[in-house]
């Protein structure tokens, strides 16, 4: 079921929509098509991250040994 309501964009989102409905469907008409695919997208991973943090941790680490340990990879790079 689609409905219609108005969102008020700020300029540069507005344009950043139009240029990637121009690109995806050669023409600015298709904005809606657009927002709703990135909104829909945005929503899923934030279903998927809020899984990830609310999910059983099979690790745990202290930040001490986390900082060691990006420390260890920064030397290796």
């Amino acid at each position: 079921m689609e409905k219609r309501t108005t969102v008020i964009l700020e300029r540069g989102v507005y344009e950043a929509l139009v240029k990637e409905s121009m690109e995806e469907y050669k023409t600015t008409k298709a904005i809606s098509k657009v927002l709703n695919e990135i909104l829909k997208k945005s929503l899923k991973n934030r279903g998927k991250l809020t899984e990830l943090l609310h999910s059983k941790k099979v690790a745990t680490t202290t930040a001490r040994e986390f900082e060691e340990f990006r420390e260890g990879l920064s030397e290796v790079v």
